[in-house]
């Protein structure tokens, strides 16, 4: 018997073990199989042939021409049982309003199963129904390889925990599977207002006569609904009566069905040995993007290409993995932007109707306003009218005001440290950055986190306003950006280090330690950043008052040299974000302890700034949402601290998130700081600005649109290009009053022309 961790295995396995006859196990089978007639290949399923669960599934044309292109069988047996439709309508209150364009394609799970195991029995793979397969550790010592697609509950991955590594989340809403008698004539999501709560269906047709309906509610809605104490049938009966007039009167039926929880399976590694995971075993996604049987199939396909092209199974299953995972995980991030809506789905429901839905089709940031605009250019013009954009304006370049500023555009040159002054004074690289991006078209430039003290500062190279010197060089890039950029605002972001300062400058070393200058540090608590960083003093009550000045001081000098807007910096982990979160703030005096008293001295700077700063100028906080570690800062804390702060004063909250304590384990992704603005707008009513990861214009259009955020704030896109704004209304044929071309740069607003890329192709081919 060959050991399954030996070399001597190839990649063209004769033997295949497969646990699990789902759509993912049956067409990995068929796959290998046509690709090796030779091979034996068996597949265990503990359930009978027709035993399903879930009615319909939906593939996108991109998964189907992956399978046009392996098994043109397979497919064409697909292809004449499809339900295809383009529409989704949302309905809300009473409204419905339909977005066309999307191009769906479903078929039922059971006819999808059926076509899948003749395909396997005229290939030669021997079925086992009703049969238990053995542990994968018992197959794995007589197949060469094994394939565990065995379901969400998989026991494989279970069994090999230690190796796999998995993670699986819990979410928020109760859900259950069921089908009505009709077919829907589009996507249709409706929602239900009721006396216990919120609850929505997800329904689409999956045949001539059938359709898939989901219905969902956040657990406490469920509970309180009484549908813990309701029997199947009992609960069938009453998600048909709730959502009749989406079901037309009609009623509803089951299989088996049963209200679950959402669970989120991730896994560091997905093989061991000869053991490898494929679909659900290795990965879910929520079933409101589609793509759990997508996600299956597409595995399947990657993992039969894969042991084709490697010269082994280890290099195999190892090219496997890292061909799937990234796309897993982009589509994972999706699905829990669209999982994290629909939980918070209550956050919406008395916004406008057209920008609800806007809402709702742009919830995963996969759809977006360019590509809706291309699928349904009367759909988003409407929502674009009733947004208030006049015509041919993107959303982006709307004007927005905060107390006595207008900003033209809803763009932000976010804050970005630059560690380029001398002694805290801004030099001439600080009027050429900042310069350089109000000629830029953004609506707002931010500085750099300015320090209100020397034992404030991040480094040696950061800028600060606690001299008349300092003030002066400010004053001067204040008056070029008024000057040179009329209608571009610039604002000052007022912050103290506390216990990350005395540190190299960043690409010298991120917050580490200076190797010699070192200053003193101060913060809320005397707990390190770092396990080699220097241990801060725990400030004293008069420390508190000298600090508190400190920042009265810098913003009276920011005032004096005509700074637009100004920013508390509460964030980051820096001296006023280490007061508010308990991670940091182990105090037990009247400023530590409680969140009200952990937010008593940054509520008191706030105070003593604003009481200086000149009444029609704007003011906002920036804070970390969540610290990304446990027992910190969490979304609820957010929004009571942006509560706090709007209750003082504040005009608008700049929602960032983390680095706060070094063992944050972010979730990094495209946009992925914006729900936590999008939860304080809508719970607070406060403006918000967004940052973290937005990257193109047509994420900004988005976010504004669909109204998660007020302005957006963008770093790294303004290091790599200082006319961000100006290419962005370029490229998307913008010339308004929401962003100006200066007058020297005017001649360079149309995009350059590049050489021929429109050769004309060759009519003929001829033989040798």
């Amino acid at each position: 018997m060959t050991n399954p961790q030996s070399p001597a295995r190839t990649s063209h396995p004769l033997r295949v073990a497969i646990i699990g006859g789902g759509p993912g196990g049956l067409y990995a089978a068929a796959l290998l199989k046509r690709l090796d007639p030779a091979r034996e290949i068996t597949v265990w399923e503990r359930n009978a042939p027709d035993d399903t669960f879930g009615f319909g599934v939906v593939l996108s044309d991109e998964t189907l021409g992956g399978i046009e292109h392996a098994d043109p069988a397979v497919y064409e047996a697909m292809q004449n049982d499809f339900v295809r439709w383009d529409d989704i309508d949302i309905v809300h209150r009473g409204d419905r309003h339909t977005s066309g364009g999307h191009g769906f394609a479903a078929l039922g799970r059971k006819r999808l199963l059926e076509i899948l195991h003749d395909r396997c029995r005229d290939l030669g793979v021997e079925l086992r129904f009703r049969t238990e397969a053995l542990d994968a550790a018992g197959l794995a010592d007589t197949y060469d390889l094994v394939i565990a697609a065995d379901g969400v509950n998989s026991a494989t991955r279970e069994a090999y925990a230690h190796v796999f590594r998995p993670h699986v989340a819990t979410h928020h809403c109760r859900y259950i599977w069921l089908a009505a008698d009709f077919a829907f004539d589009a996507f249709r999501f409706e929602i239900a207002e009721t006396e216990h709560g919120v609850m929505q269906l997800h329904g689409y047709p999956y045949a001539a006569d059938a359709s898939t309906v989901i219905v969902e509610m956040r657990e406490e809605v469920w509970q309180s609904a009484g549908f813990a104490e309701l029997g199947e049938q009992g609960s069938v009966d009453r998600c048909a009566k709730i959502f009749a007039d989406a079901l037309r009167g009609r009623p509803l039926k089951s299989n088996k069905s049963a209200w679950t929880t959402f669970r989120t399976v991730v896994n560091e590694h997905w093989s061991h040995g000869n053991v490898v995971l494929l679909g659900d075993a290795a990965h879910t996604a929520h079933f409101s993007i589609g793509s759990g049987t997508k996600l299956a199939v597409e595995d399947a396909l990657a993992l039969a290409a894969c042991l084709e092209e490697q010269p082994d199974i280890a290099s195999a299953l190892s090219a496997y993995e890292e061909e799937r995972k990234p796309v897993v995980a982009s589509t994972q991030r999706a699905a829990r932007a669209s999982l994290e809506w629909f939980e918070n789905l209550g956050l919406y429901l008395d916004q406008p109707p057209l920008q609800f839905a806007f809402n709702l089709l742009t919830r995963s940031r996969r759809v977006t306003h360019d590509n809706l605009r291309l699928r349904d250019a009367g759909f988003t013009g409407a929502v674009e009218r009733d947004f208030g954009c006049p015509t041919g304006t993107p959303p982006m370049f709307t004007p927005f005001r905060l107390r006595g500023l207008t900003l033209r555009n809803r763009v932000v040159v976010s804050p970005m440290d630059m560690y380029s002054a001398t002694d805290g004074v801004p030099g001439d690289f600080h009027l050429v950055h900042l310069g350089s991006r109000a000629l830029g078209g953004a609506g707002l430039v931010m500085t750099e986190m300015v320090c209100v003290s020397p034992e404030g500062r991040i480094t040696p190279g950061c800028t600060g306003l606690y001299t008349g010197r300092q003030a002066d060089s400010w004053k001067r890039v204040v008056q070029f950006v008024h000057t040179q950029a009329p209608g571009t605002a610039i604002g000052v972001q007022l912050g103290h280090s506390g216990r990350k300062g005395s540190t190299k400058l960043m690409w010298e070393g991120m917050d580490e330690p200076l190797d010699d200058g070192n200053w003193p540090l101060v913060a809320a608590s005397p707990i390190p950043y770092k396990p080699d960083s220097q241990t801060p003093r725990e400030l004293s009550r008069s420390q508190l008052t000298d600090i508190r000045e400190q920042f009265t001081s810098a913003a009276w000098r920011a005032a004096r040299a005509g700074f637009d807007l100004l920013e508390l910096h509460c964030a980051h982990g820096y001296l006023l974000s280490g007061f508010l979160s308990p991670l940091t703030n182990r105090r037990t005096d009247a400023y530590g302890g409680t969140l009200e008293k952990r937010l008593r001295f940054p509520l008191e700077v706030f105070d003593a700034v604003r009481n200086v700063w000149p009444e029609e100028r704007p003011m906002t906080v920036r804070i970390s949402a969540t610290d990304w570690a446990e027992g910190g800062t969490g979304a609820d804390d957010a929004v009571e601290i942006a509560r706090a702060f709007a209750a003082h004063g504040a005009d608008a909250i700049d929602v960032s998130t983390g680095q706060v304590v070094a063992d944050e384990r972010p979730e990094f992704g495209r946009s992925y700081q914006t729900p936590y603005a999008d939860r304080i707008r809508h719970t607070t009513g406060l403006p918000v600005i967004a940052v973290g990861a937005i990257s193109s214009w047509d994420d900004v259009n988005s976010l504004i649109l669909a109204g998660r955020t007020d302005l957006c704030a963008l770093a790294r896109p303004h290091l790599y290009d200082p006319n961000w704004t100006l290419h962005a209304a370029a490229e998307q044929g913008y010339d308004g009053p929401g962003v100006v071309w200066p007058a020297p740069y005017r001649a360079g607003s149309r995009r350059p022309q590049t050489g021929r890329t429109d050769a004309p192709k060759p009519r003929l081919t001829l033989g040798s």
